[in-house]
């Protein structure tokens, strides 16, 4: 599928990974509509890429506020090709804690936003995307969700986010495997360690101590490369139905 003759659907697209999705995707000529909770910033976005993009306040684990965004895309643009699952939330805390037990309200929330948001996006823009016309491979569009290296080795404190991430893995194949029927692929992008807001608030020398972790290369990587990968699973009909790590190979220590 050609990004330059694409509309696509990034969730989290105001800022971090998504962000570096939107960028990436307009400058090689894609439509796009940011789907964001933050505002102000999504707006900002929205005004530095200039043309061919739209900004939709959105709550993705709320029906009415994704069907809503969903809703104006297609107003907008006509069309859903491509939608990039991005937003989602950390929130480290450990299950036994010195207070006591995690409290379920803090899982949930962490399940409902990185687990369920993106499920609740997927399931209302394939009944948009499975009008497209189909190009010559039959394909109709492209979904790209957002895992974790957690997924796999998930750290302490982490019992929440790393759930919620292999959930997200877990689903890729049984629904790219619906999908296929419709001419739609599915990719989950699992990165290891990267800088974004979830980790520029860190102090400096955390931030170099992670950046160490990696066996090459040695840094935290960038969301431009993410961006990067994103856009060749766009462009690759052979990808489907599996997760990549985008990791420098790092594995993560317990804590």
């Amino acid at each position: 599928m050609e990004v330059k003759r694409c509309a696509a659907v990034v969730t989290g697209g105001a800022s971090g990974l998504g962000e570096a999705c939107v960028r990436k995707l307009i400058d090689d000529g894609a439509k796009v509509a940011i789907l964001d909770f933050d505002e102000e910033r999504g707006r900002k976005v929205a005004s530095d890429v200039g043309d061919n993009v739209i900004f939709c306040i959105t709550d993705i684990i709320d029906e009415k506020s994704v069907q809503a965004a969903i809703d104006k895309t297609m107003e907008s643009f006509g069309s859903i090709h491509v939608v990039i699952n991005c937003a989602g939330v950390s929130d480290p805390t450990k299950v036994l804690g010195k207070k006591g037990p995690m409290s379920m309200k803090h899982f949930n929330r962490v399940v409902q936003i990185n687990l369920m948001g993106t499920i609740n996006v997927i399931r209302l823009a394939v009944e948009k995307m499975v009008e497209n016309t189909p190009n010559e491979d039959g394909e109709k569009g492209v979904i790209i969700n957002t895992a974790s290296a957690a997924a796999f080795e998930g750290q302490i404190g982490q019992a929440a986010y790393s759930a919620s991430k292999a959930g997200v893995v877990g689903m890729t194949l049984p629904i790219a495997r619906e999908f296929a029927d419709y001419g739609i692929r599915v990719m989950t992008i699992a990165p290891g360690l990267f800088y974004t807001p979830m980790l520029s608030g860190l102090p400096e020398d955390v931030r170099e101590s992670l950046s160490k972790m990696a066996p090459f290369p040695k840094r935290l990587g960038k969301p431009i490369e993410f961006a990067m990968l994103a856009q060749h699973i766009i462009e690759n009909p052979m990808l489907n139905g599996e997760f990549i790590r985008l990791d420098g190979a790092i594995r993560m220590a317990a804590k």
